[in-house]
């Protein structure tokens, strides 16, 4: 039977034109990217309310920073690059710093950027958007959890950075599951190793790194993180008191993402856990297939479970 899936790109476009039927300050902007998001859907449907500001992002973050004063909820996208390094100054100032009501997406994260190549390869904005106070980082594993996200991004008043990739990922969750900012998942119980993941990616590697490994009589388990910021500190520490040793992994680089945000709840507290993390390890992104940029940058399951052997001597 065929895995059930969905472009994550569908799952929230779907969820702002709900949205925006039952709440006229739902608006959407965009940097010239319609048909690459799919958010031209919502253009067709509520023109008045869809505003194309062109391959200029930064103004685009102004824009959407001058409708949250007039009480709007706007939603702006862009590739991940895009809205991270691009737009990083202004979204600080005009949005954050003003404690204003923006929702910034940022689409084809890390290997994900396939094709586009290095110059479109955001391995970094976790590490930028991180250190942004007050700012919520979401990174939904499958379309249910967007779309889940997506409508508590609406509901809450602040702002929001989403980082989602575009083409098709499997479905991991019910759509009866429910989902908080702050609280991550646990897909996989295991008693030696868990591997805590950040998006679709990285979590479906994880899960498959777990049947490999129980192969070989090793019991691993998966934690989605799902919101990196606030990360859910008191799940990280349920799973250093249950398993041997613990491995972060994500399609970012390591530095000062998601590896480094669990090694200071583990230094924090004083944990004896053993610890690695998977990530871009301080390179530059570059052209290929998704499958070829996974294995180049140690993102496979190979890489997954071998480090877990390691670690677990």
């Amino acid at each position: 039977m065929a895995e059930q899936q969905k472009e994550m790109r569908m799952a929230y476009v779907d969820t702002l034109m709900a949205l925006a039927e039952k709440n006229k300050d739902i608006v959407v902007l965009e940097a010239d990217l319609m048909s690459c998001t799919n958010t031209g859907i919502f253009k067709k449907t509520y023109p008045d309310r869809f505003f194309n500001c062109g391959v200029a992002e930064a103004n685009m973050v102004g824009i959407a920073a001058g409708l949250s004063t007039l009480g709007k909820i706007p939603f702006a996208s862009g590739f991940g690059c895009f809205s991270s390094r691009r737009v990083y100054d202004q979204f600080f100032l005009s949005a954050n710093y003003a404690r204003l009501n923006v929702k910034l997406t940022g689409t084809d994260p890390g290997v994900t950027a396939a094709f586009n190549g290095g110059t479109h390869m955001p391995f970094e904005e976790l590490a930028l958007m991180r250190v942004i106070p007050k700012l919520t980082m979401i990174e939904p594993s499958d379309p249910v959890s967007c779309a889940a996200f997506v409508r508590l991004m609406a509901d809450e008043y602040g702002c929001h950075y989403l980082r989602i990739p575009r083409k098709p990922v499997p479905y991991l969750y019910s759509e009866n599951e429910t989902f908080k900012f702050g609280q991550a998942k646990v897909l996989k119980e295991g008693k030696d190793v868990c591997f805590i993941a950040l998006g679709s990616l990285m979590v479906n590697q994880s899960l498959k790194a777990c049947d490999e490994l129980a192969k070989d009589g090793i019991s691993a388990g998966v934690l989605d993180v799902l919101t990196l910021k606030p990360i859910d500190k008191d799940a990280v520490l349920n799973q250093v008191g249950k398993v041997r040793a613990i491995i972060s992994a994500e399609n970012a680089q390591k530095m000062s993402g998601l590896g480094s945000a669990v090694a200071e709840i583990l230094a924090e507290e004083g944990s004896g856990c053993r610890f690695a993390r998977i990530g871009i390890n301080d390179e530059f992104g570059e052209v290929g297939t998704q499958d070829y940029l996974v294995d180049r940058f140690g993102l496979d399951v190979g890489s997954l479970v071998k480090k877990a052997k390691l670690l677990l001597g």
